[in-house]
């Protein structure tokens, strides 16, 4: 569906010769254009039909398919050696034949050094053969090394791609007991940190047998050159490889422990990531912190002591080589044997050959078979999952002939989903029919089992009993719609082919018209991850129409117009459902009872069973709790026709009144602006050099100046043993050269002159003494001190280990919590322009990287720098030759390294960006299982993952080969400078002596690997700060506003006391350069208020509610209670209100710890919460009840099961002020009236604000404040606004039909009533007291705002007969407790100036106090403290009224303020 991932740029190793391919040239055109500008994805060669995601995967899930047939327990690691098996084995003979040349290379070296040895018996001749062989050994290194390296990492990918898209293949095929079992979290981080295992675990397997083959051979030469002695070195050698490997294991077990809670801290982000709007809404980020914080730092003391033992693992290795060559040497000396420079040099070649392949390799190669071991019953316990297949028990047949044969059959169909706990099945006997052309309804309460019926029809609920025949093609749109990342065609075309025709009269049924015109690039504009950036009526509609863009033959709609406004609504049901499907069967779930009479049949379900069913005049004249149903809601008729009576026409068949879908029709062309589209940011690529500064932020992170200070100590001490250990082995070589040269003399001359040994030479007088002094050499001397130089390489290299990782993950475990810390901080516009695979990518992939792979690359390449520049500097003082090829060959290092970063940098980032969408399209896959699968799209969705993987392949296959093309010409340079040493020593052989020559050429030999090996750690270490970089980025990212007050600004205690809301010219826009989404709102609502929100789909309701939450910043000023909330903390704030938010939110973990994270309240009071929302009886039928388990995202519960349990959480909070987004969007009529009444009684002291598209719900509301682009247009009482007879409102209740419209017009009379019976009272004075000159009191000058009583004047007397009558009805304790401090004032003067009330214009609403002096501002506080009254019981019908718009602020007359004050 993404037509950004092909690109066409074909791969150059296809066509390669085997120079360009041993060399890696090809590459070269892709480094000129690296050095030049930073490289795009379009610049990466495609991947070759070998390594492509399709190929493998059909190839591994072949061989899996074969394991899994065969019976018994299938092996995933058998399936891979038999796909991947012989191009692995025939790549180790190229290692085998590498690992000769290294043994080969010291013997010719032996025989180089011997042509230096006093009397040499090699001539010069075969000097300079020894010389050449040196030197071709080298360049034999340089072309196998690379070329095998890269071969066993590319087999490694393979192996991972294979796994990965197999693993999508079964994500695709998992049945709903199978998603139960495991999490998203859990399935990314298999995907992104385990398989990755298979990148380096296969590199050293080949060592395994190619070690000790090497060991033996090499065990036999030096038993030929030292004897027996040899065999101390190899004693160390065994006794290091098996405390490697127990380490390595232990490491291993270890990193087993840190994935479990890697897993686990990955799922935990994934849910706060995905529900941070609700997070932030409810003041919980401190609990969720917590919970972050106490799983890291398990996580942290895990990788601690990982790191501990890999620092076990390294040190040993930098001190091994000299551990062994003491163990030897001090084993020749003691023997009594004498050393010589050639023996030393030869022996010290031998071991170095093979050194690195036994102390190194092989430990490494045991830990990654221990790790790969935990990796495979990892991926295989997921494959094993219990697939859709298994489960399934539909009879799909597909139709030959178009339309005719389509239909969907239940026979006696029960069925249950397991992992539900409770005995009842979730569907009990269930039978139905649909054929072409019919419309099936099923309505009925929350929990009765509507969705589960579908999701059978669908197969995803597998039945026990009964049949399910389905023939056609089905299509089903979810409760929740699905969007994924992608344009809006994408997500409707959904991978088809464009037809431009059909396409628009989709758009145009499903009202989509206006919302494309007005978004950045209509159709083209990019939705963020799960449509983030649309609303939830846009969503809906996305989602209907990809439904009818596939063209099925059958549709099952799941409440698809919950989400949109009522207008919206009847245009859809009319053109859409019963218009443009009109000849498909369809089964429709809905709470909308207003269209029932269309249906064909009803089925009314209920726990499971159907109720009753049949048409709407068969229900209706049964008389069977029909009536019921459609007692409350928007119903056609005002009541239930009578028995036996005609219905009439156009009220059944609403399609027949043009009246309605006329206006619906012009409304939704040009109505309304819908929101504007927030586009997903593209993920920043960091360009240029990693700044120095990282790094400093790195180890500041990490520790101290003085903890630094003694790593940078550490490190200098080991290195100058290190080196100290050589310089004393040639000294002491040296000695013994000069001591067996002088008793070598000493024995010719005693031959000369025929004297024996035993014959003391000294006797003689003068005439035959020799002259020859033979040295005193100490070798007991010699090797204490080699001990003990030895003893502190290998002490210091421990101790720097260890510091280093203690520093690093410290590092990395400050650096998580700084980006968690911000994270948690930042606004919500941040989340909801990132997809959330972007940001839980720095979670997991970035930290993995600063827990993992940098602490040991980082350390490698320090050692491997203080090795190079000892090796460079001993070597240059020991032959000063060497000087002259170092700085030629130094200097082109640094240009190739520099040449080579340019590029290497580019991919390393683009590897990055390219991995995120991988995971982004997974986590957004298993979303959306059930619609992919209902419309059979699992192969193009294939396609899609495979495509994705190999965008990042692409990038990967660079990531190597250029490494590689590096090490490449790294290495031929290091030969270059063997021969280059070796052609000095030969030329300079007069001066040479053959301890010096030895040295000079081990010392280059071992520069050769390690030279190389260090750049490109440098160049690694580089590239892995990049994911430092990362997450520095997001540690520093803008935080919302303080989360606490600051003492002075800091609400009273009991705040707010009222919940009066005053906005003045509030603007919103999400972005600073984003467009205005609210425009100057002004406007009142008092305390306790209950106010309706309605507009078009898009018109800024919910914006209102980010705008109370301060969830974006608003401009102007809105006020609670009179306290400025924009200078309030946000917990202040959004800790005093509760929000029933649109797409409810739940989290992992059990049902208490989701109402109640804090633990404020007891579980009487939670069972207590979820009766009033009538869940009580649903959740005890659980036996875990309150610890009942939520599994991710709530999916356990249906949609309006987690509605509810949201509603019990506001209850619990209990605030002041109420507001419910389309809370009940998805529950039916009779528990959306049960709600209705809960929030009536619950939250009768509250200020309640209802966004809402069912009109019902609001209609009895105080008043209705209608939004249309941004703006209010009218706020008023419902029923002024209907009976005006035009307006917005008036137009919106139109578009229901006639019959609707009186239905709602009596409701709204009744409410409206209700409150004309509720006492009206003027700042606590009950109006009939007034003494009017010129009274407007029967004609209000606006029912928006209070009355005018700007002309009223009445005497002290009338207030305190007000204040006996409140205290007469007054019969909450504070109310009269209120009232009678009011009576007990005495006053000064018998009458009273008369006060002045400003009336209020339409904008400003409302008169503000204002008065002129401190004590005239405390004394008006306190009468309007005394004088305000609270209303008493809000159930009767003549109670009165909270707060209501009566409440007027009396602006005091200037200059007469004493009396009044002191009254």
């Amino acid at each position: 569906m993404d037509e950004s991932l092909r690109h066409i740029n074909p791969n150059p190793t296809l066509s390669a010769n085997i120079f360009s391919r041993t060399l890696f040239c090809w590459l070269d055109p892709l480094f000129k254009k690296g050095y030049k500008r930073p490289l795009e994805d379009t610049d990466l060669y495609n991947v070759c039909p070998s390594d492509s995601s399709e190929y493998l995967g059909n190839k591994l899930e072949d061989e899996w398919n074969k394991q899994l047939k065969k019976g018994g327990k299938p092996s995933l690691l058998k399936a891979l050696m038999r796909t991947f098996g012989l191009q692995y084995m025939l790549v180790g003979l190229v290692v085998f034949f590498e690992e000769a040349t290294k043994v080969v290379q010291p013997l010719l070296l032996g025989g180089l050094i011997r042509y230096f040895t006093p009397d040499s018996p090699v001539s010069k001749k075969e000097a300079w053969l020894y010389a050449m062989g040196v030197s071709l050994c080298a360049i034999v290194l340089a072309i196998t090394h690379h070329p095998y390296f890269f071969c066993v990492q590319r087999i490694g990918m393979r192996m991972r791609i294979a796994c990965c898209s197999l693993m999508y293949k079964k994500c695709l095929r998992l049945s709903n007991k199978a998603l139960g079992e495991t999490t998203i979290g859990q399935i990314v981080n298999l995907m992104s940190n385990d398989v990755n295992r298979f990148d380096q675990a296969v590199v050293f397997l080949h060592f395994l047998w190619v070690g000790p083959v090497q060991a033996i051979a090499v065990l036999i030469i030096l038993w030929h050159e030292l004897g027996p002695s040899v065999l101390a070195g190899f004693f160390v050698l065994l006794l290091l490889i098996p405390v490697q490997g127990f380490m390595g294991k232990l490491f291993s077990k270890l990193r087993h422990k840190t994935a479990i809670h890697t897993d686990e801290r990955v799922k935990v982000m994934n849910e706060i990531i995905s529900g941070m709007r609700v997070i932030k809404m409810y003041c919980w980020e401190k609990p969720f912190g917590e919970l972050v914080e106490k799983i890291r730092k398990s996580e942290a003391k895990d990788v601690g002591s990982a790191k501990r033992h890999q620092a076990l693992i390294l040190a040993p290795f930098f001190a091994s080589a000299k551990v062994i060559l003491y163990a030897t040497f001090t084993a020749f000396t003691l023997t009594g044997e004498q050393m010589t420079a050639y023996k030393a040099f030869f022996t010290v070649g031998m071991f170095q050959a093979f050194r690195l392949s036994l102390v190194l390799f092989i430990p490494f190669a045991i830990q990654n078979i221990a790790e790969m071991k935990i990796v495979f019953r990892r991926l295989q316990r997921f494959l094993l999952l219990e697939e859709l297949g298994q489960s399934s028990s539909v009879d799909r047949t597909l139709l030959n002939q178009v339309d005719d044969k389509c239909y969907v059959e239940l026979d006696n169909v029960t069925a249950k989903w397991d992992g539900n706990t409770s005995e009842s099945n979730t569907l009990e006997n269930i039978s139905l029919r649909v054929d072409p052309g019919k419309l099936v309804a099923v309505i009925g309460p929350v929990g009765a089992g509507k969705s589960s019926l579908l999701m059978s029809i669908l197969g995803e609920l597998p039945a026990q009993t009964g049949s399910v025949k389905v023939s056609g093609k089905v299509s089903y749109v979810s409760q929740q719609p699905w969007i994924f990342s992608g344009s809006v065609r994408q997500n409707i075309v959904f991978g088809g082919v464009f037809d431009k025709a059909k396409y628009d009269r989709i758009i145009k049924v499903c009202a989509l018209t206006r919302d494309l015109e007005i978004m950045p690039n209509g159709d083209t504009t990019l939705i963020g991850d799960r449509g983030v950036s649309l609303s939830g009526g846009q969503r809906a509609r996305v989602s209907l129409a990809r439904a009818l863009y596939m063209d099925a033959d059958i549709y099952l709609l799941d409440d698809p117009l919950s989400a949109v406004d009522a207008a919206v609504g009847r245009h859809i049901f009319e053109k859409c459902i019963v218009g443009y499907l009109k000849k498909k069967p369809r089964i429709l779930v809905t709470h909308q009872v207003q269209f029932l009479p269309v249906a064909d049949t009803i089925y009314i379900l209920k726990e499971g069973k159907i109720n009753i069913k049949g048409s709407f005049d068969e229900l209706s004249q049964s008389g069977v709790d029909f009536s019921e149903l459609l007692k409350r809601p928007e119903n056609e008729e005002p009541s239930s026709p009578p028995v036996g009576s005609s219905v009439d026409p156009l009220s059944v068949h609403p399609e027949l009144s043009e009246f309605g879908s006329h206006l619906s029709l012009a409304s939704i062309a040009e109505g309304y602006e819908p929101e504007p589209v927030q586009l997903p940011e593209v993920e920043e690529r960091a360009k240029g050099n990693v700044g120095m500064k990282i790094y400093v932020d790195y180890f500041k992170a990490g520790s101290g100046v003085f903890k630094f200070t003694i790593l940078v100590l550490l490190n200098i001490a080991a290195q100058l043993f290190y080196i100290g250990s050589d310089w004393w082995l040639s000294r002491w070589s040296n000695q013994e050269e000069v001591k067996y040269a002088a008793i070598e003399k000493h024995r010719q001359f005693l031959e000369i002159n025929n004297l024996t040994d035993s014959f003391n030479v000294s006797d003689f007088s003068g005439n035959f003494s020799s002259n020859i002094t033979i040295p005193y050499v100490d070798s007991h001397f010699n090797i204490y001190v080699f001990t003990g130089i030895i003893l502190a390489v290998f002490l210091f290299g421990l101790a720097r280990a260890l510091l280093f990782f203690k520093i690093a993950v410290d590092a990395s475990q400050t650096l998580h919590n700084m980006m968690f810390a911000r994270i948690l901080r930042s606004p919500i516009s941040f989340f909801d322009s990132n997809p959330v695979g972007r940001i839980l990518n720095r979670f997991s992939k970035d930290v993995g990287h600063m827990d993992d792979l940098l602490p040991v690359t980082f350390f490698d390449f320090i050692q491997c720098a203080l090795l190079i520049l000892g090796i460079v500097l001993v070597a240059g003082i020991v032959n000063p030759y060497v000087f002259i090829p170092t700085v030629p060959l130094a200097i082109c290092f640094v240009l190739v390294r520099k040449y080579y970063l340019q590029t290497s940098r580019s991919i390393k980032r683009l590897e990055g960006t390219t991995r995120s969408p991988v995971f982004s399209y997974l986590s957004a896959t298993l979303q959306g299982l059930h619609t992919i699968r209902s419309m059979n799209m699992e192969q193009k969705f294939m396609e899609e993952f495979d495509a994705y993987q190999d965008k990042h392949s692409e990038a990967w296959f660079l990531f190597l080969a250029t490494s590689r093309w590096l090490a490449v010409r790294l290495d031929w340079l290091c030969a270059l400078f063997v021969t280059a040493v070796t052609v000095c020593s030969v030329l300079a052989a007069d001066t040479m002596s053959a301890g010096l020559v030895g040295l000079s050429i081990t010392y280059t030999m071992t520069l050769m690997g390690m030279f190389q090996w260090g750049v490109r750690q440098s160049a690694e270490v580089e590239n892995q700060m990049i994911s430092v970089e990362r997450v520095l980025e997001y540690s520093r990212l803008p935080e919302e506003a303080a989360l606490e007050s600051k003492p002075d600004t800091k609400p009273p205690p009991g705040w707010p006391y009222e919940g009066q809301i005053v906005a003045d010219k509030v603007c919103l826009r999400y972005s600073p350069s984003g467009p205005l989404v609210l425009k100057d709102l002004t406007f009142v609502i008092h305390g306790r208020e209950k106010v309706g929100i309605v507009g078009r789909t898009g018109a800024g309701k919910s914006s209102l509610i980010t705008t109370l939450f301060r969830m974006s910043e608003p401009e102007g000023k809105l006020e609670i209670d009179g306290i400025n909330i924009q200078q309030i903390g946000l917990h202040d704030l959004r800790s005093t209100i509760s929000i029933i938010p649109q797409d409810p939110v739940l989290f992992t973990g059990s049902l208490r710890k989701n109402l109640d994270p804090f633990q404020h309240h007891s579980d009487e009071q939670l069972w207590k919460s979820l009766d009033e929302v009538k869940l009580r009886e649903q959740i005890k039928d659980i036996p875990e009840g309150l610890g009942a388990e939520v599994s991710e995202g709530g999916v356990n519960f249906s949609v309006g099961q987690r509605q509810l349990i949201c509603l019990a959480r506001a209850i619990l909070r209990n605030n002041r002020i109420l507001l419910i987004d389309e809370a009940t969007a998805n529950v039916d009529p009779i528990t959306d009236e049960l709600i209705q009444q809960t929030i009536r009684t619950k939250f009768r002291e509250c200020t309640v604000l209802t966004i809402a598209h069912r009109l019902h719900t609001i209609i009895d509301s105080d008043r209705v404040m209608v939004l249309d682009n941004g703006f209010i247009v009218e706020f008023e009482k419902p029923y002024k606004l209907m009976s005006q007879g035009h307006g917005f409102f008036y137009e919106m209740v139109q578009q229901l039909g006639k019959a609707e419209f009186d239905h709602l017009l009596e409701l709204a009379r009744e409410a409206d009533k209700k409150n004309e019976t509720k006492h009206i009272t003027a700042n606590g004075v009950p109006a009939k007291l007034f003494k009017s000159q010129n009274s407007t009191l029967d004609s209000p000058t606006n029912l928006d705002t209070s009355y005018d009583i700007s002309d009223l004047t009445y005497e002290i007397t009338d207030i305190e007969n007000s204040l006996k009558m409140i205290d007469d009805v007054s019969d909450a304790p504070e109310v009269g407790a209120r009232a009678k401090k009011a009576d007990a004032v005495s006053t000064n003067s018998s009458s009273v100036t008369p006060l002045t009330a400003t009336s209020a214009s339409d904008t400003e609403q409302t008169a503000l106090l204002t008065p002129t002096s401190p004590e005239e501002e405390a004394s008006l506080a306190e009468t309007k403290a005394m004088l305000k009254t609270e209303p008493h019981d809000r159930t009767s019908d003549d109670e009165n009224d909270e707060g209501d718009e009566s409440l007027v602020l009396i602006k005091s007359a200037r200059g007469s303020h004493t009396d009044v004050t002191e009254a």
